[in-house]
């Protein structure tokens, strides 16, 4: 893969994010350049496609449908998203494209002495179950591709307020919790200790330096 222009934002807006998504990924599509995305978004909450109506928020908060895959999600600052506008080779795989960002957001957990895992059967970065506590996802991913080109990506939870969690059933999951960094950790991890991490891991992973490893627990019983 060819480089990757590395584009560190601010706080964007997500409908802007969105669009600006959009634009590059009709740039690569006409011979542009891979282009990753990393920024925070005000407070909000995303649906995915696959998103139930009992898993939107229960006090009737507004909800951005999007056309990524997965479910339901939020936003907001002390949470690092990174949007990926990539072409994939043919034949497309996009479940490998998946684990390559998983396997970048493991590396920058281990890296700040967190041990996480993927789990069999669901997207994202987790924290095993143990100790009388349920799995509990630190990382989200949600992806879309349109002619070969992805679009959307994950978010690190870092340093965020956990509890905008509470009022939707995130990722359509409601048999695990979400966790963030510093909570793991019982000290801050900001956004920005990590976004240079972020950006060196997932080019090397979708670049194939950075080396597939097997970061599994068991199965569990519903899929995201």
């Amino acid at each position: 893969m060819a480089a990757i222009d590395v584009r560190q934002l601010g706080t964007v807006d997500y409908l802007a994010a969105w669009q600006l998504q959009r634009d590059l990924a009709d740039a690569r599509g006409a011979g542009g350049t891979d282009t990753l995305l990393l920024l925070e978004h005000p407070p909000v909450y995303t649906a995915g496609r696959r998103t139930e109506p009992h898993e939107r928020p229960v006090d009737g908060t507004p909800v951005i449908d999007t056309d990524r895959g997965g479910k339901i999600t939020w936003h907001g600052p002390g949470q690092l998203v990174g949007y990926p506008i990539v072409g994939l080779a043919e034949p497309l795989d996009v479940v490998d494209y998946v684990r390559r960002l998983e396997e970048a957001l493991i590396k920058v957990c281990g890296d700040v002495g967190l041990q996480a895992i993927r789990v069999d059967g669901r997207s994202g970065v987790w924290l095993a179950a143990g100790g009388g506590r349920p799995a509990r996802k630190v990382a989200a991913i949600g992806v879309r591709v349109s002619r070969a080109t992805t679009l959307h990506g994950f978010a690190l939870n870092c340093d965020c307020d956990l509890g905008a969690f509470t009022t939707i059933v995130p990722c359509g999951i409601s048999d695990a919790g979400v966790t963030s960094l510093s909570a793991e950790l019982g000290r801050t991890v900001a956004v920005d200790g990590v976004r240079a991490a972020v950006a060196e891991a997932v080019c090397d992973a979708l670049d194939g330096v950075l080396p597939s490893s097997q970061h599994s627990a068991a199965r569990v019983a519903s899929a995201m």
